[in-house]
């Protein structure tokens, strides 16, 4: 990967990343994979050395850096072969935070913040519902005000690392649409207690094709009581806070779908140089070598657009931008979508490369190609943010 635009601080997250990923190699995640286990070791050593608050403030034990640098930290934990698992066994403590740190009080970030950049506490992310997808308003998860106490029942889906998790940012429904002057203001955000010890919480993990070191879950609550103090904000404010959290979440999926295509490609390129048929390394040949090229500039391209949608997301975050929230958003959305289909280019080129050992699990790549239709996926569907910029970019009339 090319690094000349890259500034001084992100080379050095990148260089201080990869040594601890360095003791990390691409058969301890091959092994993880194969025994989905948590890679409990991995996140105590990046804890540890403080990268786990790589976006919170010093004040808190952070790092005060922004997303640009939390991009460049997940892609190089990416790249090292790590992959998409060990990306996301941090993934929502970064991007998850992100509201909580914005919107919270002072003594509720005291709180909650400092357990998890220390490495004590992990959190997950519960928005996601079976029933509702992408329609975020339409999600039905309540959490009613009993008292001292919020009662949540309902369920979430595709929830990562709940099994490790003992902390949730939640996003649930305190008021009908009906009862309230528009949709989003039916939800609130929760920064809550997630104790499977206790009544009321139940969790069904997902068996998965890749990322298998790190779980997925489907979240069941039936009168789950958490604190009122959880509540972040004003009940209501939960829709307007969790946006700011995910245009940061497209940034930080499009840095580790580069690492994914990079990693491939690395690994392609080295296969093509020693490989010999017939009397000369397969690389020599125009079929293999032009499907390598292809990739990394695939790659490069997507690459300078995901670090410029960071960029922008750090500016308009810390109020030195006054550009619309609508172009932030086409930005990180396109950088996603790029990084993605780059990516998945990347890994099917690495493991035809390879040919027949492209599918055995020793040479990895085939372990990245299952990887990497997680940022095809998600958080958001290829075909949605081709909506978002038909309609919201081009002007063109909404196809859903």
């Amino acid at each position: 990967m090319d690094t000349t635009n890259f500034t001084e601080t992100q080379l050095t997250v990148r260089e201080a990343v990869s040594k601890i990923c360095a003791k990390f190699p691409n058969d301890y995640w091959a092994e993880r994979d194969e025994t989905q286990e948590y890679p409990h070791e991995f996140h105590a050593a990046l804890a540890k050395d403080g990268w786990i608050g790589i976006c919170l403030s010093a004040e808190l034990g952070g790092a005060g850096l922004g997303i640009s640098e939390a991009t460049m930290m997940l892609q190089t934990i990416s790249e090292s072969g790590a992959g998409m698992a060990g990306a996301q066994s941090l993934h929502a403590n970064i991007y998850a935070t992100q509201p909580v740190s914005k919107f919270a009080t002072e003594e509720q970030k005291q709180k909650f913040l400092p357990p998890l950049i220390s490495g004590k506490s992990r959190t997950c992310f519960g928005v996601t519902e079976s029933n509702s997808g992408l329609e975020t308003l339409k999600l039905q998860t309540k959490a009613v005000r009993n008292g001292d106490f919020y009662e949540v029942t309902g369920s979430k889906i595709w929830i990562t690392n709940a099994q490790n998790a003992d902390t949730m940012v939640l996003l649930a429904r305190t008021s009908e649409a009906s009862e309230v002057s528009s949709p989003s203001r039916a939800l609130s955000l929760y920064f809550m207690p997630f104790d499977r010890t206790q009544p009321g919480l139940h969790l069904r993990k997902i068996k998965k094709m890749g990322g298998r070191a790190v779980d997925a879950n489907e979240v069941f609550f039936d009168s789950y009581k958490i604190p009122a103090t959880s509540l972040i904000g004003k009940e209501g404010d939960g829709f307007k806070m969790i946006l700011h959290g995910m245009n940061a979440e497209r940034c930080l999926i499009a840095g580790e779908a580069l690492g994914l295509g990079y990693a491939a490609l690395g690994r392609a390129t080295n296969y093509a140089r020693e490989r010999e048929v017939f009397g000369k390394p397969i690389g020599k040949n125009q079929a293999i070598q032009h499907g390598l090229s292809e990739a990394y500039m695939n790659l490069e391209a997507a690459k300078l657009a995901t670090y410029h949608s960071a960029k922008l997301y750090d500016a308009v975050a810390a109020g030195e931008s006054d550009v619309s929230l609508t172009a932030v958003g086409t930005a990180c959305n396109s950088a996603k979508y790029l990084a993605a289909e780059a990516a998945y280019k990347a890994c099917e080129r690495a493991v035809l490369t390879l040919g027949g050992m492209g599918y055995a699990q020793e040479y990895h790549v085939e372990r990245y190609l299952r990887e990497c239709w997680v940022p095809r996926i998600a958080p958001v569907s290829r075909e949605m943010i081709l909506n978002y910029i038909g309609e919201r970019v081009l002007k063109l009339p909404k196809s859903y």
